[in-house]
C-alpha cells in the first residue's frame, strides 16, 4: 500500500484548528502565581463580566426545561418529534423529568430566597447556584463552542495513534483518551467529561470506555488542588502534594477499572455494536507517526466547513447548560443537604477509623468524618480539614479528596446527565474504591514528606 498524497488544504484543514484547540485547551499559562489554560480565563472572564445576572438567565434556564420537558411528555408536540436535537434534548424519561423538575424548584427557591433554610443556604443550594452554575455555564459555553477543535479535525485521531501503545497495554484505552485526560488535567474535570460524551455519543469510545474514562481519567485541575491545598494550609507543599495526587491517581487508574461495577461494563457502542479489535492495528506499510497522520487527514477531509463546526458547537453548548444544569442544581443540592444536615456521612465515616488508625493517621475520628463527605463535593473535606491540628492528617484528607474525583455537585452529577452508562450506586461504589486504593498510597506519602 503507497502512502497517499494529501493536497495543503487537508493539510491545514487539520494543522490550523488544532493547533488552536492545543493553544485554548491545554497551553498552560501563569496567571497571579496559579497555572491555568486559556479556556478557563477566557471563561473567567464572562464570569466577571455577566456577574450575578448568570444567575437569572440559569434560573430562567432551569426553570424553562422542567416546564419544556413536562409538556413534551404530556403533548409530545410535533415540531419536537420531528427534530432528532429536540428530542433527544426534552423527551426524558420520567426519573430526569422529576430531577429537572426538582432542580427548577430547589433553583426559584435559592434565587428568590424562600423555603427552608437548609436549602436556600450558601452551604447548599446557595453553594450551587452562586458558586457552581456560574462556572459551568461560563465553562459550557467557551468548552462547548471550541471543542469541535480538538475532535473533528483531526487531533485526536494523530495522537490517538501515538499514544495507543501506552493507553492500551497500561488502562486497555484507546490512545485518544490520553487527550480527555489532559484537558481535565490542565483545565477542569467538566471539560474532560464533556469531550468523553462527545466520543461515547459519536463512537469512539465503548460503554465500558467511557465510564472508565469519566470516572477515571477527569482529573482535578492545577488551579483547583492549589485552592484545596491552601484551604488545609499547607501551600508550601503543594509541589509534593500534586506528585502524591498524581501517583494515587495513577495506581487507581490502573487498578479500579479492573473491578466490578467498570470491569462488567459491555465493551460496546452506543448503539450496541462491539468495539473492533482492528481500529486501532497499524498497517505494515505505514510506522506510528505516518499512520496516525493518515488517521487524521481523512478526519479532516470529512470535517464539513465553519458553518457545521459553528452548528455543532451551539448545539453541544445548548445540550450542556440545558440539558446538563437542572440535574447539576437537583442532585447537588440534595447532596449537600445530606452532608450538611444529617449525620449519614459521619456514619459512612465511621468504618474507615479502623484503617486510618492501621496507616497511623492522626485524630483518626475526626478524619473519618471528612472521607464520605467527599462524595457531596470535593471541596467539604478540605473545609471540615482546616480545624485538624496535625498537618499529615489535613494532608492525607487534602489528597483524597482530590482523588476521589466523584462528587454529586459536579462531576457526579454531570456524569449522571450525560449518556454515559454510570448510575448514581456505580458512582458511589466507584468512589468507595478509589477511597481505598489511593488512601494507603496518600498516607505512605504523608508519612514520608511529613
Amino acid at each position: 500500500m503507497t502512502h497517499k498524497k494529501h493536497n495543503i488544504k487537508t493539510i491545514l484543514t487539520f494543522i490550523i484548528p488544532s493547533l488552536i484547540g492545543l493553544l485554548l485547551f491545554m497551553t498552560p499559562i501563569n496567571v497571579d502565581g496559579s497555572i491555568t489554560i486559556p479556556i478557563a480565563i477566557i471563561s473567567k472572564a464572562l464570569q466577571s463580566q455577566m456577574g450575578s445576572s448568570i444567575q437569572l438567565i440559569m434560573t430562567c434556564i432551569v426553570v424553562l426545561m422542567a416546564l419544556a420537558s413536562l409538556l413534551t411528555q404530556l403533548i409530545n408536540p410535533k415540531f419536537v418529534r420531528k427534530s432528532i436535537f429536540l428530542r433527544t434534548l426534552l423527551k426524558v424519561n420520567l426519573f430526569w423529568l422529576a430531577v429537572r423538575i426538582l432542580g427548577a424548584i430547589f433553583i426559584v427557591m435559592v434565587y428568590w430566597q424562600v423555603g427552608p433554610e437548609a436549602i436556600i443556604s450558601s452551604a447548599t443550594g446557595g453553594l450551587v447556584l452562586n458558586d457552581l452554575v456560574p462556572v459551568l455555564f461560563s465553562v459550557f459555553i467557551f468548552a462547548g463552542m471550541l471543542l469541535p477543535l480538538l475532535l473533528n479535525f483531526g487531533l485526536l485521531e494523530f495522537f490517538g495513534t501515538l499514544l495507543t501503545k501506552v493507553m492500551r497495554p497500561i488502562f486497555n484505552l484507546p490512545g485518544r483518551s490520553a487527550i480527555d485526560c489532559m484537558a481535565s488535567w490542565l483545565g477542569d474535570g467538566s471539560v474532560g467529561i464533556l469531550m468523553t460524551t462527545k466520543q461515547y455519543e459519536t463512537r469512539f469510545y465503548t460503554a465500558r470506555e467511557a465510564a472508565v474514562i469519566g470516572t477515571t481519567f477527569s482529573a482535578v485541575s492545577i488551579t483547583f488542588s492549589l485552592v484545596v491545598i491552601s484551604q488545609v494550609k499547607l501551600e508550601h507543599l503543594f509541589v509534593p502534594f500534586y506528585l502524591t495526587v498524581c501517583l494515587a491517581g495513577f495506581i487507581a487508574a490502573i487498578i479500579v477499572p479492573k473491578l466490578p461495577p467498570l470491569s462488567w461494563k459491555k465493551d460496546l457502542y452506543i448503539d450496541d455494536t462491539p468495539r473492533h479489535e482492528d481500529d486501532e492495528t497499524i498497517p505494515a506499510s505505514h510506522g506510528v507517526f505516518s499512520w496516525g497522520f493518515e488517521q487524521a487527514m481523512q478526519r479532516a477531509s470529512s470535517a464539513g466547513g465553519i458553518k457545521h463546526v459553528l452548528t455543532e458547537g451551539i448545539k453541544n453548548v445548548v445540550d450542556m447548560i440545558f440539558g446538563v444544569i437542572p440535574v447539576v442544581m437537583a442532585i447537588g443540592t440534595v447532596a449537600l443537604v445530606l452532608a450538611e444536615h444529617t449525620p449519614i456521612f459521619n456514619y459512612l465515616g465511621m468504618p474507615f477509623i479502623p484503617l486510618l488508625e492501621l496507616l497511623h493517621i492522626p485524630e483518626a475520628t475526626e478524619a473519618s468524618k471528612t472521607i464520605v463527605v467527599g462524595f457531596a463535593d470535593m471541596f467539604i473535606p478540605s473545609i471540615l480539614a482546616s480545624s485538624i491540628e496535625s498537618d499529615l492528617t489535613r494532608f492525607v484528607i487534602a489528597a483524597l479528596s482530590v482523588t476521589q474525583l466523584i462528587y454529586m455537585s459536579e462531576v457526579g452529577a454531570l456524569l449522571i446527565g450525560s449518556k454515559i452508562p454510570v448510575n448514581f450506586f456505580e458512582l458511589f461504589v466507584i468512589f468507595i474504591l478509589r477511597t481505598l486504593v489511593t488512601l494507603p498510597v496518600i498516607a505512605l506519602m504523608g508519612h514520608l514528606l511529613i
